[in-house]
Order: C-alpha cells, then sequence, then structure tokens
C-alpha cells in the first residue's frame, strides 16, 4: 500500500520531503547499500525544492496584483460615479448621448411634462470659507422648502466675477453646476478663486426637463 505518512499540504510536504532525503542519505551507507541508487530521488528533491519556491513567489506577487487591481478598479469606480451622475443631469445631455457613453436611459412612456411656469428663489449661506450654501424655495411658496409639482429640481449656474462687478448679462458666461433636486446644496470653490463674486442664476426644470423661467440674479462672495 502506498506511504500514508506524507503529508498533501505543500509547505509540510516540503519539509518532511528534506527530512525525509536527510535520514535515507545517512540510512544507505550504513546498511552498504549502492549510493548510486539514490541519486533519482536526490534528483527529483532537487527539482521540487526549485520549483516550490518559485511557486510561492508567484502566488504572492498573483495576491499582490490581484489586490492592486481591485484597489485600482475600486479608485476607477469612484471616479466614475460623479462624471455619471454630472452627465445625466447636464441639460445639454440626450438620450443618444446616455446611450453612446453607457448610461441609463430612462424611458418614461410619458408625454412631456408641461415646463414650469414660477421661478425659484436662492438663498446663499456664504458664511464659510470657500464654500456656499444654497437654499432653493418656490416664489409662489418661499416658506415652504417643497419644489413645485412636476418639476426635478433646480438647474444651478455660476459666473465668477471681481468683486462688485455687475454680473454678465450674457447666459453663455454662466457655468452649469448642477441640478439640486432637493431643498438646498453646496458649491465649493479652489482657493484662488477666493474674494471672487459668484453670480448665480437658477430656474426649475420639469422632470421630462422642460425649463422653465430664470430666477432673479443672485450674488454672494467666496470668503477666502
Amino acid at each position: 500500500m502506498p506511504e500514508q505518512r506524507i503529508p498533501r499540504a505543500d509547505g509540510d510536504f516540503a519539509a518532511y520531503a528534506n527530512h525525509y532525503y536527510a535520514a535515507v542519505e545517512k540510512f544507505w551507507p550504513v546498511q552498504g547499500l549502492d549510493e548510486s541508487d539514490l541519486k533519482p530521488l536526490k534528483e527529483a528533491l532537487s527539482a521540487w525544492n526549485a520549483a516550490y519556491p518559485k511557486h510561492i513567489a508567484a502566488r504572492n506577487a498573483a495576491e499582490a496584483a490581484r489586490q492592486n487591481k481591485d484597489a485600482a478598479k475600486r479608485d476607477l469606480e469612484r471616479q466614475i460615479r460623479p462624471i455619471s451622475a454630472f452627465v445625466q443631469s447636464y441639460p445639454k445631455t440626450t438620450d443618444s448621448d446616455r446611450a453612446t457613453i453607457g448610461l441609463t436611459v430612462k424611458d418614461t412612456g410619458a408625454a412631456p411634462t408641461p415646463a414650469p411656469t414660477s421661478r425659484p428663489l436662492l438663498l446663499i449661506d456664504a458664511g464659510s470659507r470657500l464654500t456656499h450654501r444654497l437654499r432653493l424655495v418656490d416664489e409662489s411658496t418661499p416658506t415652504r422648502s417643497a419644489r413645485p409639482r412636476g418639476t426635478l429640481g433646480a438647474e444651478v449656474y455660476v459666473a465668477l466675477v471681481a468683486p462688485r462687478q455687475t454680473p454678465p448679462a450674457d447666459l453663455a458666461s454662466y457655468k452649469f453646476v448642477r441640478t439640486v433636486t432637493r431643498g438646498g446644496a453646496e458649491v465649493s470653490f479652489p482657493s484662488e478663486q477666493g474674494g471672487l463674486s459668484a453670480a448665480y442664476l437658477v430656474r426649475w426644470v420639469s422632470a421630462t426637463g422642460e425649463p422653465g423661467p430664470w430666477g432673479e440674479t443672485v450674488t454672494a462672495t467666496v470668503a477666502a
């Protein structure tokens, strides 16, 4: 019957095999046996002792590569999510754009919701450094935070100008920031924009993307 003491686990087998050969190598000449009979065993042990460390090194390298791959994937996913959210809410994005990029295309199956008729009122808390906290209410219900029925939220645009400079009249000068779907949001600025004046334009947009009228331009200083 086969020898039952040979360990199955590689680490245990490596220790066993080297001890085994050393003990047999001592036993053989004591018994007057021909040491050349051990040559195949010695060669097989040498091959094992060369192959096993390479396997361990390759396995460790593969595990390290897997961990690096997983970390890179997590980081890439973190970068994808905010870009996808921006593209989804960007007013110029079409369903064709979404399909090409690989974003979800919502099938509403309904006629477009009528464009909002009221305007949002914008309140700004500019007390924090390089941050504006925005609060949006509807002009028809200024004491309530709920947006008008049938709207997705408010599109927020901003233009930066020098202190006390008149806000630009050209809408092309304003950069889209985000669509605010709840009562408020934060807008952050890089340090080099501290001290400038931020001019905001906002408007409600329907659930199917129909924009309403612009609200009044509201300005606030970016605290440095």
